[in-house]
Protein backbone atom coordinates (compact mmCIF):
# COMPACT_ATOMS: atom_id res chain seq x y z
CA UNK A 1 0.00 0.00 0.00
CA UNK A 2 0.98 3.64 -0.77
CA UNK A 3 2.97 5.24 2.12
CA UNK A 4 0.39 8.15 2.05
CA UNK A 5 -2.86 5.87 1.67
CA UNK A 6 -1.36 3.79 4.72
CA UNK A 7 -1.14 7.08 6.53
CA UNK A 8 -3.98 8.56 5.75
CA UNK A 9 -6.02 5.05 7.35
CA UNK A 10 -3.88 5.28 10.18
CA UNK A 11 -4.75 8.08 11.16
CA UNK A 12 -8.55 8.22 10.37
CA UNK A 13 -8.46 4.48 12.35
CA UNK A 14 -6.64 6.52 15.47
CA UNK A 15 -9.55 9.00 15.21
CA UNK A 16 -12.53 6.79 15.40
CA UNK A 17 -10.73 4.22 18.10
CA UNK A 18 -9.76 7.63 20.09
CA UNK A 19 -12.84 9.23 19.68
CA UNK A 20 -14.51 5.91 20.40
CA UNK A 21 -12.88 5.86 23.95
CA UNK A 22 -13.47 9.57 24.64
CA UNK A 23 -17.49 9.21 24.37
CA UNK A 24 -17.41 6.17 26.03
CA UNK A 25 -15.63 7.77 28.75
CA UNK A 26 -17.93 10.78 29.32
CA UNK A 27 -20.84 8.67 29.13
CA UNK A 28 -19.44 6.22 32.30
CA UNK A 29 -18.81 9.69 34.00
CA UNK A 30 -21.71 11.41 33.66
CA UNK A 31 -23.29 8.88 35.56
CA UNK A 32 -21.01 8.68 37.93
CA UNK A 33 -21.22 12.50 38.52
CA UNK A 34 -24.71 12.31 38.84
CA UNK A 35 -24.84 9.80 41.04
CA UNK A 36 -22.30 11.23 43.39
CA UNK A 37 -24.99 14.78 43.63
CA UNK A 38 -27.36 12.91 44.13
CA UNK A 39 -29.88 13.08 41.07
CA UNK A 40 -29.50 9.50 39.89
CA UNK A 41 -29.57 6.04 41.53
CA UNK A 42 -26.71 3.69 41.05
CA UNK A 43 -27.44 1.11 38.16
CA UNK A 44 -26.13 -2.33 37.50
CA UNK A 45 -23.30 -2.52 34.42
CA UNK A 46 -25.32 -3.76 32.55
CA UNK A 47 -27.51 -1.18 32.04
CA UNK A 48 -24.56 1.06 31.63
CA UNK A 49 -22.69 -0.42 29.34
CA UNK A 50 -25.52 -1.41 27.24
CA UNK A 51 -26.58 2.62 26.98
CA UNK A 52 -23.31 3.83 26.81
CA UNK A 53 -22.55 1.32 23.98
CA UNK A 54 -25.24 2.22 22.38
CA UNK A 55 -24.66 6.13 22.64
CA UNK A 56 -21.21 5.40 21.25
CA UNK A 57 -22.13 3.42 18.50
CA UNK A 58 -24.72 5.79 16.98
CA UNK A 59 -22.15 8.82 17.33
CA UNK A 60 -19.36 7.12 15.82
CA UNK A 61 -22.10 6.30 12.84
CA UNK A 62 -23.39 9.55 12.67
CA UNK A 63 -20.15 11.31 12.65
CA UNK A 64 -19.08 9.64 9.77
CA UNK A 65 -22.39 10.25 7.56
CA UNK A 66 -21.41 14.05 8.43
CA UNK A 67 -17.70 13.05 7.17
CA UNK A 68 -15.77 13.73 9.99
CA UNK A 69 -13.84 10.86 9.67
CA UNK A 70 -13.95 11.51 6.06
CA UNK A 71 -9.43 11.95 5.48
CA UNK A 72 -9.47 14.61 3.25
CA UNK A 73 -12.29 16.70 4.85
CA UNK A 74 -11.82 20.09 3.88
CA UNK A 75 -13.60 22.32 6.55
CA UNK A 76 -13.09 25.38 8.80
CA UNK A 77 -13.12 25.00 12.96
CA UNK A 78 -16.40 26.68 13.21
CA UNK A 79 -17.98 24.08 10.59
CA UNK A 80 -16.49 20.87 12.35
CA UNK A 81 -18.23 22.10 15.20
CA UNK A 82 -21.36 22.26 13.71
CA UNK A 83 -20.92 18.72 12.18
CA UNK A 84 -19.84 17.43 16.14
CA UNK A 85 -23.50 19.18 16.94
CA UNK A 86 -25.44 17.54 13.78
CA UNK A 87 -23.75 13.92 14.46
CA UNK A 88 -24.07 13.94 18.44
CA UNK A 89 -27.67 15.95 17.71
CA UNK A 90 -28.91 12.89 15.49
CA UNK A 91 -27.38 10.33 18.12
CA UNK A 92 -29.48 11.69 20.74
CA UNK A 93 -32.98 11.01 19.41
CA UNK A 94 -31.52 7.96 17.53
CA UNK A 95 -30.93 5.99 21.18
CA UNK A 96 -33.74 7.72 22.70
CA UNK A 97 -36.27 6.36 20.09
CA UNK A 98 -34.26 2.88 20.42
CA UNK A 99 -33.78 2.99 24.54
CA UNK A 100 -37.60 3.37 24.89
CA UNK A 101 -39.04 1.22 21.65
CA UNK A 102 -36.05 -1.74 22.37
CA UNK A 103 -34.63 -1.36 26.46
CA UNK A 104 -37.45 0.05 28.21
CA UNK A 105 -36.51 -1.61 31.07
CA UNK A 106 -32.44 -0.43 30.84
CA UNK A 107 -33.71 3.45 30.10
CA UNK A 108 -31.67 5.73 32.06
CA UNK A 109 -32.75 8.49 34.31
CA UNK A 110 -34.26 11.27 32.02
CA UNK A 111 -31.08 13.54 32.98
CA UNK A 112 -28.41 10.72 32.07
CA UNK A 113 -28.81 11.72 28.20
CA UNK A 114 -29.05 15.26 27.90
CA UNK A 115 -26.39 15.69 30.48
CA UNK A 116 -23.94 13.17 28.28
CA UNK A 117 -24.38 14.62 25.11
CA UNK A 118 -23.24 18.07 26.33
CA UNK A 119 -20.29 16.93 28.19
CA UNK A 120 -19.39 15.02 24.60
CA UNK A 121 -19.79 17.71 22.45
CA UNK A 122 -17.69 20.13 24.55
CA UNK A 123 -15.10 17.08 25.07
CA UNK A 124 -15.02 16.22 21.34
CA UNK A 125 -14.94 20.34 20.45
CA UNK A 126 -11.53 20.69 22.66
CA UNK A 127 -10.19 17.40 21.26
CA UNK A 128 -10.67 18.20 17.18
CA UNK A 129 -9.24 21.42 18.31
CA UNK A 130 -5.63 19.90 19.41
CA UNK A 131 -5.91 17.55 17.19
CA UNK A 132 -6.46 19.87 13.80
CA UNK A 133 -4.30 22.86 15.66
CA UNK A 134 -1.42 20.80 17.20
CA UNK A 135 -1.22 17.40 15.00
CA UNK A 136 -1.47 15.40 17.83
CA UNK A 137 -2.21 11.48 17.19
CA UNK A 138 -0.38 11.88 14.43
CA UNK A 139 -2.83 13.54 12.59
CA UNK A 140 -0.40 15.79 11.04
CA UNK A 141 -0.45 17.05 7.33
CA UNK A 142 0.88 15.10 4.17
CA UNK A 143 4.14 16.13 2.59
CA UNK A 144 3.71 17.27 -1.06
CA UNK A 145 5.90 18.38 -3.52
CA UNK A 146 5.10 19.91 -6.99
CA UNK A 147 6.67 18.94 -10.28
CA UNK A 148 6.03 22.24 -12.09
CA UNK A 149 6.13 25.98 -11.51
CA UNK A 150 4.21 27.21 -14.53
CA UNK A 151 0.85 27.99 -15.72
CA UNK A 152 -0.76 24.82 -15.17
CA UNK A 153 0.57 24.62 -11.35
CA UNK A 154 -0.97 28.29 -10.93
CA UNK A 155 -3.74 26.77 -10.44
CA UNK A 156 -3.32 25.57 -6.31
CA UNK A 157 -1.52 28.88 -5.96
CA UNK A 158 -4.37 30.62 -7.15
CA UNK A 159 -7.35 28.39 -5.61
CA UNK A 160 -5.79 27.00 -2.71
CA UNK A 161 -4.04 30.07 -1.13
CA UNK A 162 -5.80 29.83 2.95
CA UNK A 163 -5.24 27.60 5.03
CA UNK A 164 -7.90 25.90 5.30
CA UNK A 165 -8.01 24.77 1.79
CA UNK A 166 -3.83 23.16 2.44
CA UNK A 167 -5.46 21.37 5.81
CA UNK A 168 -4.56 18.01 4.42
CA UNK A 169 -0.82 18.96 3.39
CA UNK A 170 2.02 20.62 3.88
CA UNK A 171 3.26 22.12 0.33
CA UNK A 172 7.10 21.81 0.40
CA UNK A 173 7.17 23.88 -3.21
CA UNK A 174 7.17 23.88 -6.67
CA UNK A 175 10.12 22.05 -8.53
CA UNK A 176 10.60 24.02 -11.87
CA UNK A 177 10.55 21.86 -15.43
CA UNK A 178 11.61 22.40 -18.82
CA UNK A 179 8.98 23.41 -20.86
CA UNK A 180 6.62 25.22 -17.98
CA UNK A 181 5.41 28.92 -18.86
CA UNK A 182 7.07 31.21 -16.01
CA UNK A 183 5.32 34.03 -16.99
CA UNK A 184 2.40 33.04 -16.14
CA UNK A 185 3.34 30.55 -13.50
CA UNK A 186 4.03 30.67 -9.29
CA UNK A 187 4.35 34.26 -8.46
CA UNK A 188 4.45 34.27 -4.58
CA UNK A 189 5.19 30.11 -3.85
CA UNK A 190 8.25 28.35 -3.21
CA UNK A 191 10.51 27.21 -5.92
CA UNK A 192 12.79 24.72 -5.25
CA UNK A 193 15.72 24.27 -7.71
CA UNK A 194 16.11 20.70 -8.36
CA UNK A 195 17.44 18.30 -10.58
CA UNK A 196 14.87 15.34 -11.58
CA UNK A 197 17.70 12.77 -11.73
CA UNK A 198 18.50 9.38 -10.20
CA UNK A 199 19.54 11.99 -6.82
CA UNK A 200 15.82 12.87 -6.46
CA UNK A 201 15.25 10.10 -4.39
CA UNK A 202 17.66 11.47 -1.82
CA UNK A 203 15.89 14.73 -2.11
CA UNK A 204 12.49 12.95 -1.13
CA UNK A 205 14.28 10.91 1.00
CA UNK A 206 15.84 14.01 3.02
CA UNK A 207 12.57 15.75 2.74
CA UNK A 208 10.05 12.99 3.83
CA UNK A 209 8.08 13.90 0.88
CA UNK A 210 4.62 11.56 0.92
CA UNK A 211 3.10 12.70 -2.53
CA UNK A 212 4.42 13.84 -5.85
CA UNK A 213 1.93 16.17 -7.62
CA UNK A 214 2.59 16.25 -11.60
CA UNK A 215 1.98 20.00 -12.50
CA UNK A 216 4.07 20.75 -15.52
CA UNK A 217 3.16 22.30 -18.82
CA UNK A 218 4.96 20.54 -21.20
CA UNK A 219 4.99 16.65 -20.23
CA UNK A 220 6.32 15.36 -23.86
CA UNK A 221 10.04 15.13 -23.33
CA UNK A 222 10.04 16.65 -20.26
CA UNK A 223 8.67 14.55 -17.65
CA UNK A 224 11.36 12.15 -15.91
CA UNK A 225 9.26 9.22 -16.53
CA UNK A 226 12.29 6.85 -15.02
CA UNK A 227 12.40 9.07 -11.92
CA UNK A 228 8.87 8.79 -11.18
CA UNK A 229 8.45 5.45 -11.74
CA UNK A 230 11.75 4.55 -9.11
CA UNK A 231 9.58 7.09 -6.39
CA UNK A 232 6.52 4.91 -7.32
CA UNK A 233 8.28 1.68 -6.53
CA UNK A 234 9.19 2.98 -3.89
CA UNK A 235 5.73 4.13 -2.23
CA UNK A 236 5.98 7.87 -3.02
CA UNK A 237 2.51 8.38 -3.97
CA UNK A 238 2.18 10.21 -7.68
CA UNK A 239 -0.69 12.63 -8.20
CA UNK A 240 -1.75 14.06 -11.91
CA UNK A 241 -3.09 17.48 -10.79
CA UNK A 242 -6.10 16.84 -11.78
CA UNK A 243 -6.77 14.47 -9.74
CA UNK A 244 -4.92 16.41 -6.58
CA UNK A 245 -7.44 19.61 -7.00
CA UNK A 246 -10.30 16.89 -6.91
CA UNK A 247 -9.09 14.94 -3.97
CA UNK A 248 -8.22 18.29 -1.85
CA UNK A 249 -10.65 20.77 -3.21
CA UNK A 250 -14.14 18.44 -4.36
CA UNK A 251 -14.50 20.37 -7.84
CA UNK A 252 -13.17 19.22 -11.24
CA UNK A 253 -10.70 21.80 -13.01
CA UNK A 254 -12.72 21.75 -16.21
CA UNK A 255 -10.37 24.02 -17.68
CA UNK A 256 -7.39 22.08 -17.50
CA UNK A 257 -9.19 18.80 -18.48
CA UNK A 258 -7.72 16.61 -21.44
CA UNK A 259 -9.03 13.49 -23.45
CA UNK A 260 -6.79 11.06 -21.97
CA UNK A 261 -7.52 11.80 -18.23
CA UNK A 262 -11.03 11.75 -19.13
CA UNK A 263 -10.43 7.91 -20.69
CA UNK A 264 -9.01 7.17 -17.62
CA UNK A 265 -10.92 8.23 -15.22
CA UNK A 266 -14.21 6.25 -13.71
CA UNK A 267 -16.46 8.51 -16.17
CA UNK A 268 -19.40 10.36 -15.08
CA UNK A 269 -22.29 7.40 -14.95
CA UNK A 270 -22.62 6.32 -11.27
CA UNK A 271 -21.95 2.56 -11.30
CA UNK A 272 -24.21 2.17 -7.97
CA UNK A 273 -26.94 0.18 -9.21
CA UNK A 274 -28.67 -0.51 -6.02
CA UNK A 275 -29.06 3.67 -5.36
CA UNK A 276 -29.83 3.95 -8.73
CA UNK A 277 -32.80 1.69 -8.58
CA UNK A 278 -34.32 3.05 -5.70
CA UNK A 279 -33.68 6.59 -6.16
CA UNK A 280 -37.50 7.46 -7.16
CA UNK A 281 -38.87 5.89 -4.19
CA UNK A 282 -36.38 7.09 -2.16
CA UNK A 283 -36.73 10.84 -3.07
CA UNK A 284 -40.46 10.53 -3.37
CA UNK A 285 -40.26 9.84 0.43
CA UNK A 286 -38.11 12.45 1.13
CA UNK A 287 -40.39 14.84 -0.45
CA UNK A 288 -43.27 13.38 1.51
CA UNK A 289 -41.31 13.98 4.67
CA UNK A 290 -40.48 17.41 3.98
CA UNK A 291 -44.13 17.88 2.51
CA UNK A 292 -45.56 16.97 5.62
CA UNK A 293 -43.61 19.58 7.86
CA UNK A 294 -43.78 22.26 4.81
CA UNK A 295 -47.57 22.13 3.71
CA UNK A 296 -48.34 25.61 6.68
CA UNK A 297 -45.45 26.97 5.10
CA UNK A 298 -45.99 26.91 1.54
CA UNK A 299 -49.73 27.58 2.31
CA UNK A 300 -49.21 30.81 4.20
CA UNK A 301 -46.28 31.85 1.30
CA UNK A 302 -49.08 31.56 -1.12
CA UNK A 303 -51.22 33.82 0.67
CA UNK A 304 -48.35 36.73 1.45
CA UNK A 305 -47.44 36.21 -2.56
CA UNK A 306 -50.97 36.20 -3.36
CA UNK A 307 -51.96 39.85 -1.26
CA UNK A 308 -48.53 41.32 -2.04
CA UNK A 309 -49.61 41.77 -5.72
CA UNK A 310 -50.97 38.24 -7.25
CA UNK A 311 -54.52 40.18 -6.23
CA UNK A 312 -53.42 43.23 -7.83
CA UNK A 313 -51.86 41.85 -11.06
CA UNK A 314 -54.17 38.58 -11.30
CA UNK A 315 -50.47 36.73 -11.63
CA UNK A 316 -50.34 33.04 -10.48
CA UNK A 317 -48.72 32.59 -7.07
CA UNK A 318 -46.62 29.74 -8.82
CA UNK A 319 -44.07 30.41 -11.45
CA UNK A 320 -43.56 27.56 -13.86
CA UNK A 321 -40.45 27.68 -16.37
CA UNK A 322 -39.23 24.91 -19.10
CA UNK A 323 -35.64 23.56 -17.74
CA UNK A 324 -33.29 20.51 -18.75
CA UNK A 325 -33.42 17.64 -16.78
CA UNK A 326 -32.18 14.19 -17.17
CA UNK A 327 -30.52 13.22 -20.61
CA UNK A 328 -30.98 16.76 -21.56
CA UNK A 329 -35.10 16.23 -21.59
CA UNK A 330 -37.34 19.27 -21.16
CA UNK A 331 -40.30 19.88 -18.01
CA UNK A 332 -41.60 22.51 -16.34
CA UNK A 333 -39.89 23.43 -12.79
CA UNK A 334 -42.42 24.78 -10.04
CA UNK A 335 -41.23 27.40 -7.92
CA UNK A 336 -43.69 30.29 -6.20
CA UNK A 337 -42.78 33.56 -8.01
CA UNK A 338 -40.27 35.75 -6.50
CA UNK A 339 -40.02 38.05 -9.60
CA UNK A 340 -43.04 40.97 -10.64
CA UNK A 341 -44.78 39.37 -13.58
CA UNK A 342 -43.31 41.29 -15.93
CA UNK A 343 -39.94 40.23 -14.79
CA UNK A 344 -39.11 38.88 -18.12
CA UNK A 345 -40.76 40.95 -20.77
CA UNK A 346 -37.77 42.07 -22.76
CA UNK A 347 -36.52 38.51 -22.73
CA UNK A 348 -34.67 35.91 -20.76
CA UNK A 349 -32.31 37.39 -18.37
CA UNK A 350 -29.96 35.65 -15.78
CA UNK A 351 -31.02 36.48 -12.51
CA UNK A 352 -28.87 38.87 -10.00
CA UNK A 353 -27.57 38.50 -6.82
CA UNK A 354 -29.51 41.68 -6.27
CA UNK A 355 -32.40 41.67 -9.25
CA UNK A 356 -34.23 44.39 -8.78
CA UNK A 357 -37.08 42.28 -10.57
CA UNK A 358 -37.96 40.61 -7.10
CA UNK A 359 -40.70 41.29 -5.12
CA UNK A 360 -40.71 42.36 -1.96
CA UNK A 361 -41.61 39.14 -0.38
CA UNK A 362 -38.98 37.65 -3.39
CA UNK A 363 -36.23 38.59 -1.29
CA UNK A 364 -37.22 36.66 1.99
CA UNK A 365 -38.37 33.55 0.40
CA UNK A 366 -35.22 33.38 -1.90
CA UNK A 367 -32.97 34.20 1.10
CA UNK A 368 -34.72 30.90 3.21
CA UNK A 369 -35.52 28.51 -0.03
CA UNK A 370 -39.04 29.36 0.34
CA UNK A 371 -39.72 29.64 -3.44
CA UNK A 372 -37.76 26.31 -4.01
CA UNK A 373 -40.94 24.32 -2.21
CA UNK A 374 -43.23 23.83 -4.45
CA UNK A 375 -40.52 21.27 -6.45
CA UNK A 376 -41.32 18.68 -4.19
CA UNK A 377 -44.28 18.49 -7.00
CA UNK A 378 -41.51 18.14 -9.90
CA UNK A 379 -39.82 15.26 -7.65
CA UNK A 380 -43.03 13.43 -6.92
CA UNK A 381 -43.33 13.56 -11.01
CA UNK A 382 -39.99 12.08 -11.23
CA UNK A 383 -38.50 15.44 -12.53
CA UNK A 384 -36.23 15.82 -10.28
CA UNK A 385 -34.43 14.56 -7.58
CA UNK A 386 -33.78 16.09 -3.57
CA UNK A 387 -29.68 16.19 -4.74
CA UNK A 388 -28.69 17.04 -8.31
CA UNK A 389 -26.86 20.06 -10.20
CA UNK A 390 -29.36 22.98 -10.50
CA UNK A 391 -31.38 22.72 -13.50
CA UNK A 392 -30.52 25.62 -16.06
CA UNK A 393 -32.96 26.91 -19.09
CA UNK A 394 -32.69 25.48 -22.01
CA UNK A 395 -31.85 29.06 -23.53
CA UNK A 396 -28.82 29.11 -21.46
CA UNK A 397 -27.72 25.41 -21.64
CA UNK A 398 -27.53 25.71 -25.56
CA UNK A 399 -25.08 29.15 -25.01
CA UNK A 400 -23.43 27.20 -22.30
CA UNK A 401 -22.36 24.14 -24.14
CA UNK A 402 -20.82 25.84 -26.85
CA UNK A 403 -18.65 27.67 -24.29
CA UNK A 404 -18.26 25.34 -21.29
CA UNK A 405 -16.42 22.56 -22.21
CA UNK A 406 -18.11 19.35 -20.59
CA UNK A 407 -21.25 20.92 -19.55
CA UNK A 408 -23.62 18.15 -20.60
CA UNK A 409 -22.11 15.90 -18.85
CA UNK A 410 -23.93 17.35 -15.71
CA UNK A 411 -27.84 16.08 -17.46
CA UNK A 412 -26.20 12.23 -16.39
CA UNK A 413 -27.95 12.75 -13.49
CA UNK A 414 -31.39 14.34 -12.22
CA UNK A 415 -31.47 17.54 -11.50
CA UNK A 416 -31.86 18.97 -7.80
CA UNK A 417 -33.45 21.08 -5.08
CA UNK A 418 -30.17 21.45 -3.53
CA UNK A 419 -26.58 20.51 -4.82
CA UNK A 420 -22.45 20.61 -4.60
CA UNK A 421 -22.25 23.39 -6.60
CA UNK A 422 -24.94 25.75 -4.32
CA UNK A 423 -22.72 24.64 -1.29
CA UNK A 424 -19.64 25.26 -2.55
CA UNK A 425 -19.93 28.55 -4.95
CA UNK A 426 -21.87 32.32 -4.02
CA UNK A 427 -24.84 32.93 -6.43
CA UNK A 428 -23.67 33.82 -9.92
CA UNK A 429 -25.24 34.25 -13.27
CA UNK A 430 -22.87 34.73 -15.82
CA UNK A 431 -20.72 31.96 -18.26
CA UNK A 432 -18.15 32.25 -16.16
CA UNK A 433 -20.09 31.62 -12.89
CA UNK A 434 -21.49 28.57 -14.74
CA UNK A 435 -17.79 27.24 -15.45
CA UNK A 436 -17.04 27.45 -11.76
CA UNK A 437 -20.50 25.91 -10.71
CA UNK A 438 -19.57 23.15 -13.70
CA UNK A 439 -16.55 22.02 -11.85
CA UNK A 440 -18.47 21.54 -8.72
CA UNK A 441 -21.38 19.63 -10.50
CA UNK A 442 -18.97 17.35 -12.13
CA UNK A 443 -17.32 15.92 -8.91
CA UNK A 444 -21.02 15.61 -7.32
CA UNK A 445 -22.08 13.60 -10.95
CA UNK A 446 -18.60 11.75 -10.66
CA UNK A 447 -18.76 10.72 -6.89
CA UNK A 448 -22.27 10.46 -6.46
CA UNK A 449 -23.63 8.44 -3.17
CA UNK A 450 -25.43 8.18 -0.73
CA UNK A 451 -23.00 9.75 2.67
CA UNK A 452 -22.44 13.01 -0.12
CA UNK A 453 -26.48 13.18 -0.36
CA UNK A 454 -26.38 13.29 3.26
CA UNK A 455 -24.20 15.70 3.39
CA UNK A 456 -25.36 18.21 1.23
CA UNK A 457 -29.10 17.32 2.88
CA UNK A 458 -27.65 18.86 6.35
CA UNK A 459 -25.69 21.70 5.12
CA UNK A 460 -28.20 22.76 2.94
CA UNK A 461 -30.51 22.25 6.11
CA UNK A 462 -28.09 24.57 7.79
CA UNK A 463 -27.84 26.94 4.90
CA UNK A 464 -32.27 27.34 5.14
CA UNK A 465 -31.45 27.56 8.98
CA UNK A 466 -29.13 30.25 9.27
CA UNK A 467 -30.45 32.14 5.87
CA UNK A 468 -27.27 31.60 3.97
CA UNK A 469 -28.79 31.42 0.76
CA UNK A 470 -29.23 33.70 -2.16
Amino acid sequence: MAINKHNQSKRSNILVLTEALLVAYMGYITQFILVQIGISEPVSIEKLVVNVGMLTVSILLCSLSVGLYEAKLRETFRGIIRRIFVSVGLSYFLVEVVSRALFDELTMHSYFLPAAVSSIIITLVIFRYFTNRLGLLGLGKVRIVVLGAGERASIIEKRMRRDVDRIGFDLLGFIPIPGDNREDGIKNEKIIHVKVDENFQQFIADNEIEEIVIACDQRRGTLPIDVLFECRLRGIEVTDLLDFMERETGQIVVNLMYPSWVIYSNGFHSQNYLRDAMDYFLNAFLASFVFFFAWPFMLITAIIIWLDDGRRTGASVFYKQERVGLNGKLFKIIKFRSMRPDAEKDGAKWASKNDDRVTRIGHFIRKYRVDELPQLFNVFKGEMAFIGPRPERPEFVEKLVREVPYYNQRHNVKPGLAGWAQLNYPYGASVEDSMEKLKFDLYYVKHQSLLLDILILIRTVEIVLFGKGR
